[in-house]
């Protein structure tokens, strides 16, 4: 078997050509590949297949095994892949995803791929949708409590579910003890990722991430882009912001 190791801000997956060999037992392979200290190392496994309705197909698996819909730095290596590999000569790319068609334009340097721009879609808000068990819409106001804490969130899908909740001294703060407990949290029919910010300003935001099915991650592009969501619709940043991530910085 082919691999490929890409990572976008840190965010690492084994990338695997699932048009030219095949590939079985996806959701056990994910489990084996991402271990980092008896498979490859990962925060999970992306496919990359062929589609129907668009030039690709993007499956993408946490390294639990479980298949999510949508992966933003993910998908932004799909294209870099593509096109690297010389699979497609063009420079705007659609993929296939569970949450969508995903419309990607790169920007070619020497030949390479150098950067990828990724339209991520409208946000979805309605509770129903994302889901989450609330009757607020947007909402905003969901408390829950995670053993001696309790938290309060914004829930938004960019195509997979995000909730949003603010923190002091982020830096210093356990995201595995309440990340691991909230992910799985009775009013997230589908499990949760969960986003523990801290605003700095109007055009800044720190984030740490704890994906849900692969624990906390240096970025996670969708994650980026519900905060700044949320951010916008509570008041308290501007529609443009950068967030500030564990690699580093991340204009959306």
């Amino acid at each position: 078997m082919k691999f490929t190791k890409m990572h976008g801000l840190g965010n690492d997956y084994v990338y695997i050509d699932a048009i030219h060999q095949k590939i079985e037992n996806e959701s056990s392979l994910a489990q084996f590949v991402s271990s980092r200290h008896f498979g490859i190392g990962s925060d999970g496994l992306i496919l990359i297949c062929e589609s129907n309705i668009a030039d690709f197909k993007m499956r993408m698996f946490n390294s639990d095994g479980s298949e999510a819909e949508m992966c933003g730095n993910g998908i932004r290596c799909v294209g870099k892949y593509v096109y690297d590999k010389g699979f497609i000569n063009k420079t705007e790319v659609t993929i296939e995803t569970l949450a969508g068609i995903k419309i990607l334009k790169l920007n070619i340097k020497d030949g390479k791929v150098e950067t990828v721009k990724v339209d991520m879609g409208e946000p979805v808000l309605a509770p129903e949708k994302i889901p989450v068990m609330s009757i607020e819409e947007p909402v905003q106001n969901l408390k829950v409590t995670a053993q001696d804490k309790e938290f309060t969130f914004s829930c938004v899908s960019m195509g997979n579910p995000h909730a949003i909740t603010e923190v002091k001294n982020l830096e210093n703060f356990n995201v595995k003890k309440y990340g691991s407990i909230l992910e799985v949290a009775s009013v997230f029919p589908n499990k949760i990722n969960v986003e523990f910010i801290e605003v700095v300003d109007r055009e800044h935001i720190n984030l740490r991430v704890w994906e849900r099915g692969a624990g906390e991650t240096l970025a996670c592009g969708t994650g980026a882009c519900a905060t700044a969501v949320a951010c916008n619709l509570k008041g308290i940043t501007n529609r443009h912001v950068f967030i500030k991530l564990l690699r580093r910085n991340s204009r959306n």
